[in-house]
């Protein structure tokens, strides 16, 4: 008996200790006075602070604590929450690509701090820092399931000053409450921090989260607990006008293009939980140019938005149904229309509002409405652009959204048809997150309304997937009617019954070179309903990955593809090409293996060859980037697309080119020069856009910009702009 006791008693306390280290928290204590943030944490109340410690590896492994060990102390007044972190090193060999905000955290070294304000495993708000004193802020969403989720466009003011020591640096922060959003007497935040450290090549994070994990997941959080409960939090009113004036002229159409344009949004907070934005006039001019993409299908690709106003809150209105199939709201598609040459121009907002944010812990509310310009020259009606949603928090981490769109002109226009003059879409997801995020998804139903739109006007969806260390499950599929229409959405493909199964095996060597590798199996089929249910299209991917203790990865990758085209298809895009014909199927075979470096070294790269069948001939493709890092004031990188794709007569072949040499030159933490060119022989564009921002106040810029574009065979130019933009931030 006594063996017994003694054997269950040493079978028992790791798992009782595993239990309990999985459950972290310390207090944020109050002080009235504040705090001189100059990276030197010499004040007396630093020494009463408790801190968060005992940092975990997440990489190379997730089984230790992590070598170089980080301690986090965080002190508060009524109106700030300071934070002082120390960062044990092995040395000042850091890995710093830049000086500009908002870097990206992977390869350099820096530390991000996670703030989970309503307890809700859903959102939160994040901050970071390097040892260069350079400043990164963001927004997750979605329970931090995935990139679509972690928005860096977002910008608040806040302070944050490094001071680097023998064999540390330390951070010190002061954040303003204002900044956060939550709930009026609060007295407790889910919170998480993760570090890189490239000396040691070492990730490590506050709480433990496995590998298989996200490093930003809001499933795996302490708790920071406040001394006293948090007050009523106003945030300033910000007005942030701007004037631009840009000369320039469109050569293609012989049009000028110089105009000096005055407008701005002001930001009103309601509450703790809740913000207004209004925007007059905005300028959504080219500061920032989209990479070029190059597309071999026969769809349209969506591009990430980079415009501020919509940005705060987006996941509430941009995350209902599919991504990559069926989304009912898509924002870019607001402030853009086709021409009567059916060439996308810019369409003049007039105006808009958006309220948004938390009406209760668990209840998120989202309205926005935005009025476009007309354009009769070009028959653009102008339109009311409205979306309301509704996100109800259920169980631990999931929550059932509603979302109402609707897109419709009050005026008569004798170019209108009238099945254009608007048009509705209602919908309901749910989606599912378990407290340890092993088990996600998504379940939605969506109807369309239109005039005459016809029967088949729903789209819907399921989306399940088990998530472990060594399994990965995922059952997926949706459907598209023919008549689903969303005119502020994104809508790939109509008329369509998807499924999509996938299951990944994972392994983790415990010797050897490799940190994990894996397989993975996924099935893509589809089928058309109107022609009674026919499949015309499946796409099998079988591939293995894997990631060495070094950084570097490897993959190969088998694509099997059967297409049947419904109308005729020129794959290379050529103006008057011979397409191939519709009713027909192809069955085709391709390869590719990728390498990616450590991009922790000076100079990186990444290859990705490919070759294969493709449709009636063959496709031999490479992609790749090289980055030479001279830090921390200049980065370069060559971004290189290369396709040769080859259709026996009458079709067309084609060798199709995209280079994009990008060069960053930080002159300090408020002078950035970014020059970006982009060659496509598909698009016949070459374009130079060269970017010169000071921000000369916190969130206030000035930029000045060069766009030139020329075509690619003629080289005769296509438009020419210079830019000369102001924008300031102002409290009130």
């Amino acid at each position: 008996m006594l063996k017994f006791r003694l054997v269950l008693a040493t079978t028992l306390l790791p798992l009782l200790f595993f239990a309990q280290s999985r459950s972290k928290s310390f207090t944020v204590k109050f002080i009235s006075d504040p705090i001189q943030v100059d990276g030197v944490l010499d004040e007396s109340v630093w020494e009463i602070a408790e801190s968060a410690h005992d940092f975990q590896q997440y990489f190379p492994t997730d089984s230790t604590l992590a070598a170089q060990q980080t301690d986090i102390k965080m002190l508060y007044n009524a109106t700030t929450l300071f934070i002082g972190i120390k960062l044990n090193t092995e040395g000042d060999n850091y890995v710093i690509p830049s000086l500009e905000r908002d870097y990206r955290a992977g390869g350099n070294d820096n530390i991000s701090l996670l703030f989970d304000t309503f307890n809700d495993g859903t959102n939160a708000f994040l901050f970071g820092m390097n040892p260069y004193g350079v400043r990164r802020e963001a927004l997750i969403s979605n329970g931090g399931s995935g990139p679509s989720g972690f928005t860096t466009s977002w910008d608040v003011k806040w302070q944050g000053e490094t001071r680097l020591y023998d064999g540390y640096y330390v951070c010190e922060l002061a954040i303003p409450l204002t900044s956060f959003k939550f709930k009026q007497g609060e007295t407790k935040w889910r919170f998480n921090s993760y570090r890189f450290d490239m000396q040691t090549n070492e990730t490590s994070t506050w709480m433990e989260i496995p590998q298989n994990q996200l490093i930003y997941s809001l499933a795996f959080m302490g708790d920071m607990v406040f001394e006293k409960p948090l007050g009523k939090s106003r945030t300033p009113m910000a007005i942030i006008p701007y004037v631009n004036g840009i000369v320039g002229k469109d050569y293609e159409n012989d049009n000028d293009l110089s105009a000096l344009n005055f407008g701005g949004d002001a930001k009103v907070s309601i509450g703790n939980g809740m913000n207004l934005d209004i925007t007059v006039n905005p300028d959504f001019s080219n500061v920032e140019v989209d990479n070029f993409v190059t597309n071999l299908t026969r769809f349209e690709i969506s591009l990430p938005e980079r415009r501020q106003f919509f940005i705060d809150n987006s996941d509430l209105f941009g995350s209902f149904g599919s991504e990559e199939d069926a989304n009912p709201f898509f924002s870019r598609r607001i402030g853009i229309a086709e021409n009567l040459e059916e060439e996308t121009i810019e369409n003049g907002i007039i105006g808009g509002l958006r309220l948004s944010g938390k009406l209760n812990e668990n209840l998120r509310l989202g309205f926005l409405t935005i009025q476009t310009e007309k354009d009769e020259a070009n028959h653009i009606a102008s339109n009311n652009n409205t979306v309301l949603a509704l996100q109800q928090r259920m169980f631990s981490r999931s929550n059932l959204s509603f979302i109402f769109v609707n897109r419709q002109t009050f005026d008569d226009y004798d170019f209108l048809e009238e099945t254009d003059r608007y048009n509705r879409v209602l919908g309901l997801d749910y989606n599912l997150a378990s407290a340890d995020n092993t088990w996600t998804g998504k379940f939605f139903y969506h109807k369309s309304f239109a005039h005459e739109i016809g029967s088949r006007d729903a789209a819907g969806g399921i989306n399940l997937n088990y998530n472990s260390r060594y399994l990965n499950v995922g059952l997926n599929g949706n459907f598209i009617g023919e008549d689903f229409r969303s005119d502020l959405g994104f809508i790939r493909r109509q008329d369509v019954v998807v499924a999509k199964p996938f299951v990944e095996v994972n392994f983790w060597p415990k010797k050897g070179k490799l940190n994990f590798h894996g397989f993975t199996f996924n099935p893509n089929m589809e089928w058309k309903p109107t022609l009674d249910y026919q499949n015309t299209d499946y796409f099998i991917f079988s591939g293995w990955q894997a990631q060495f203790k070094t950084q570097e990865e490897l993959s190969a990758r088998l694509f099997n593809r059967f297409t049947f085209l419904t109308e005729p298809f020129d794959p290379t895009g050529t103006d008057g090409g011979v397409e191939l014909p519709a009713d027909q199927g192809y069955y085709y075979t391709s390869y590719e293996v990728e390498f990616q470096s450590d991009r922790r070294k000076v100079f990186s790269y990444a290859l990705e060859p490919g070759y294969g069948d493709f449709f009636n001939g063959t496709r031999f493709s490479f992609e790749g980037d090289m980055s030479l890092r001279l830090q921390p004031k200049v980065f370069l990188v060559l971004g290189l697309n290369y396709d040769s794709i080859k259709l026996p007569d009458p079709y067309e072949s084609a060798d199709i080119w995209l280079v994009s040499p990008r060069i960053n030159i930080t002159f300090n933490k408020s002078i950035f020069w970014s020059t970006l060119i982009q060659y496509s022989n598909q698009r016949d564009n070459l374009g130079f856009n060269s970017r010169l921002q000071w921000r000369f106040a916190p969130l206030s810029d000035l930029f000045l910009v060069y766009n030139d574009n020329y075509f690619v065979n003629s080289f005769m130019p296509r438009s020419r702009s210079i830019n000369l933009k102001l924008t300031y931030w102002l409290n009130i």
